[in-house]
């Protein structure tokens, strides 16, 4: 952090299309504190490209009346970012994040505020039949050539008079492994045959890396999410697996919480069941134990002592993710049988 620094003539190009009278500056990792006569305001950058869908996106939500964004100040003539030396630049307001409340009840916020984002922000996209297929077919096969490897894998193992710990400990968690890419192979089946007549697919302006740190309070308890800069246009669930695996890298707990914020975002935007069904899944699927159990068959791993703790967090990373998942299982079970119920009885009522 460098305090008092002036701008340089390219920042001072830019800030000048704010109007700003600029004091000084103070860096801060990606982004560049500013102050002036007329306050205090954040700087940040991305590269163009990925500007232009940042801008796009942004606008989209502002259209939608979505506001629970840090504002994005708008630039001469009515940009929403500055374009210079192939980057983009965007000025917001400087806040500091005023909330100190409870963890979990600031996640129930956040994931209530995204579907809220998600809700105003949806639109259906027609989908291309056999692009969805091939999709399928792609998947499915790369998932079935990586359990063919698992399967010689594990029977290699067995076969020496003297396993290495990585081998040890694999072979005891290949049960594990097999069942979470059995579930997740299943689910992406039904997924195929409950999809293969809809004619278009649910997708949302999706933040990008949901997290706490990108979801800051003002200081009147209004939460407002920040880091647009991985925001595209893409199913929801786009959103949802990349914080639920993160949260599950960690030593293994029945993360009951996490159901919970999952579903206050569920009361807020419904998936649909072909929704969920990609959703659980993609959320099964034990990708990264794959990769490590490979790596360490074609020898690319650092060393035995690297393997052996990289395959043991990601173990661990499986078995909260298989908790989540047998949680959603059971909760979806349960909605199931109650709408049959209500069926019913609506029949016998009606007979």
């Amino acid at each position: 952090m460098y305090r008092n620094r002036e701008p340089d003539e390219n920042l001072g190009e830019i800030l000048s299309q704010y109007g700003l009278r600029v004091k000084y500056l103070e860096d801060f990792g990606k982004i560049t504190k500013v102050y002036s006569e007329q306050g205090v305001f954040a700087l940040k950058s991305m590269p163009a490209q990925a500007g232009i869908d940042f801008i796009r996106n942004i606008q989209t939500l502002y259209q939608r009346g979505y506001n629970r964004i840090v504002p994005i100040y708008q630039a001469e003539g009515g940009r929403y970012g500055v374009l210079n030396n192939n980057r983009v630049y965007y000025l917001m307001p400087w806040l500091v994040d005023e909330e100190s409340g409870e963890r979990s009840e600031r996640h129930k916020q956040m994931f209530r505020e995204l579907a809220r984002m998600h809700t105003l922000s949806v639109r259906d996209m027609p989908v291309d039949t056999e692009e969805r297929e091939e999709h399928y077919n792609v998947t499915v096969e790369e998932w079935k050539k990586q359990r063919v490897f698992l399967d010689e894998f594990v029977v290699a193992c067995e076969k020496k008079w003297y396993m290495a710990p990585f081998e040890m400990m694999f072979c005891s968690y290949y049960t594990d492994i097999s069942q979470a890419m059995d579930y997740s192979l299943k689910k992406i089946e039904s997924w195929a045959e409950k999809s293969k007549d809809l004619e278009k697919v649910r997708t949302v302006v999706t933040h990008g890396k949901v997290s706490l740190k990108h979801f800051i309070y003002n200081e009147r308890g209004y939460g407002y999410f920040i880091n647009f800069e991985r925001s595209q246009q893409a199913p929801p669930h786009f959103d949802l697996l990349p914080f639920l695996e993160k949260t599950a890298k960690t030593y293994p707990s029945n993360n009951n919480d996490c159901i919970d914020w999952l579903y206050n975002y569920f009361r807020y935007f419904p998936f649909k069941e072909e929704e969920m069904l990609l959703f659980q899944s993609y959320l099964a699927y034990p990708g990264a134990t794959v990769s490590i159990a490979r790596k360490y068959f074609e020898k690319t791993n650092k060393s035995e002592y690297h393997s052996v703790r990289s395959l043991q967090r990601h173990y661990w990373q499986l078995k909260n993710i298989e908790y989540m998942v047998m949680k959603i299982e059971e909760i979806e079970n349960s909605k199931k049988a109650a709408a049959a119920e209500a069926a019913q009885a609506a029949e016998q009522e009606q007979s």
